[in-house]
């Protein structure tokens, strides 16, 4: 529906501050505490991103201060240690930057973000500018969608094009993001194709999917199953 936050563009942070490369470590540490940020994108030339500096990465200079390594740990933690050393954003900084451009969907962003284990991705043009950043509290803003709008779409984008002519009519309720969907259809195997597109709505947290069949008519429909047989658990084995 209008006003719906589905793509990154619709809930980024556009007003961003960026690092050089020849940023120092102090002038990062400040940018930091001032913009109340846990990392931030390095450009160069036309605004375009070239890596990020996290507060993981100016933190080794802290891990390693004073600690005494054996030429094994040495070895195995060496961009680590070079990063101890670093005063720069250019060599503090991890490059290249995971990045997500303005029109990837809020669930792609929110995969990146988990596979790569950031909070905060750049998010840019096609051609790498630099356009805004988009936080994890970002993504979760679609699950502030009210119910009936959520409803409304459901009905309107599922329920009248699945299930144009059903038996009852099907019932669409939400409460705090969870969908129930209950009635009579004439076509059961469409109802895991229903729990699908109910779960892929914008803020829908859950979806219950009690669509019955045909009533069982004992005499001439002996062999169909019964009612209870149409019924179609909606929990999601994985989430966004």
């Amino acid at each position: 529906m209008n006003g719906t936050p589905r793509l990154v563009s619709d809930v980024m942070t556009r007003r961003v501050v960026a690092l050089g490369r020849a940023a120092t470590f102090k002038d990062i540490v400040k940018a930091m505490r001032d913009w109340k940020v846990s990392a931030l994108p390095v450009v160069e030339e036309e605004n375009r991103v070239i890596g990020v500096v996290s507060e993981a990465d100016l933190l080794r200079k802290e891990e390693f201060r004073g600690h005494e390594q054996d030429r094994r740990e040495r070895l195995e933690r060496l961009s680590q240690l070079v990063k101890a050393g670093a005063v720069t954003a250019e060599d503090l900084m991890t490059s290249p930057a995971v990045t997500v451009y303005a029109n990837d969907s809020l669930g792609s962003a929110a995969r990146t973000m988990a596979h790569t284990k950031v909070k905060r991705l750049p998010v840019v043009s096609d051609e790498g500018t630099l356009l805004g950043i988009v936080s994890r509290s970002d993504l979760l803003k679609v699950f502030l969608r009210e119910d009936e709008d959520i409803a409304e779409e459901i009905r309107h984008d599922v329920v009248a094009r699945l299930f144009p002519a059903p038996l009852e009519p099907v019932r669409v309720e939400v409460h705090d993001g969870v969908v129930k969907l209950t009635g009579r259809i004439r076509d059961t195997t469409l109802v895991p194709v229903a729990n699908r597109l109910v779960l892929s709505v914008a803020g829908v947290v859950d979806v219950e999917c009690s669509l019955a069949g045909p009533p069982r008519r004992p005499d001439l429909d002996a062999d169909l199953p019964g009612e209870d047989a149409t019924r179609w658990p909606g929990r999601a084995e994985s989430r966004m």
